[in-house]
């Protein structure tokens, strides 16, 4: 939340969101707001940092943006890309690579607003078509993925911000 604003879901409808989406549009702009502000200012040292083996505050800002972007490519019925493959496999490396915390915000920004975009385009007539997750084909629905993109955003924010806090001591 920002010091002057209420909450996102309180604020009234996202404009061009079919209804039954809105929770889902809400909850993926407050975890945008959330982690850009809790990463706020945090040195490269402190966006790295691990306490304890815990996933850093940089890991949560990349898995934030691969696997909201992962779960929307579901929802629509495709399967990822060999550059979705890389971005999931370079996840395991990210503590070496170590992305600016610049870029990384920008790809969440940027996750974000495709995600917002992809939910105004989404009919309340297709939610629960059914839809496959990962090379095993596992069940799910529109709707399914599309909430669980959201909830899975808001799993890892609440990591991310109380890392931030951590590291900053």
């Amino acid at each position: 939340m920002t010091a002057t604003l209420p909450e996102p879901w309180l604020r009234g409808p996202l404009p061009d969101i079919p209804p039954l989406l809105q929770p889902a549009g809400h909850a993926l702009v407050m975890a945008l707001e959330d982690t850009l502000s809790a990463s706020a200012g945090l040195t490269d040292e402190q966006l790295w940092a691990h306490p304890g083996g815990a996933g850093s505050v940089g890991f949560h800002l990349a898995h934030l943006a691969g696997s909201t972007d992962r779960l929307l490519t579901y929802a629509r019925g495709e399967g990822l890309s060999d550059a979705q493959l890389r971005i999931l496999s370079a996840e395991k490396t990210l503590s070496q690579t170590r992305p600016a915390l610049a870029v990384l915000a920008a790809a969440w920004r940027d996750t974000v607003e495709a995600a917002l975009y992809q939910l105004g385009e989404t009919p309340e007539s297709i939610l629960t078509d059914a839809r496959f997750v990962g090379r095993a084909r596992l069940p799910s629905t529109v709707i399914g993925l599309l909430f669980h993109a959201a909830e899975h955003a808001s799993r890892h924010t609440g990591q991310l911000v109380t890392m931030a806090k951590v590291v900053r001591g």
